[in-house]
């Protein structure tokens, strides 16, 4: 998964199509349980682009887009926001998928 690099980006990227971003943080325990199937979440939604977020690098933006929990995910189509699933819970394959699966774009 892509990290992102700057605010432009962000702004840039949110403009594309179905377009996901993980907000997450190296020192995140419950944002650390993903990283064995997010490559397998990433390959079996390949319509989606996914980007993570350094909660910690985009403190700013984390809390424009209400972001207060982490692992989360903010999802965009051609610049609007299509679906979010923002809390601070662990979260399964299974839960990630249904919210994919719930995206209108």
């Amino acid at each position: 998964m892509e990290k992102l690099q700057s605010i432009e980006q962000f702004e840039e990227l949110k403009n594309n199509e179905k377009t996901v971003f993980m907000f997450s943080a190296d020192w995140c325990p419950d944002c650390r349980f993903l990283d064995p199937f997010l490559p397998e979440i990433e390959s079996e939604n390949s319509s989606f682009s996914f980007y993570y977020v350094d909660r910690d690098k985009f403190i700013d933006l984390c809390a424009d887009l209400s972001v207060f929990g982490i692992p989360s995910f903010v999802a965009y189509s051609k610049g609007e926001e299509t679906g979010r699933y923002v809390n601070k819970d662990r979260k399964t394959k299974e839960q990630i998928q249904e919210f994919l699966n719930g995206l209108t774009a």
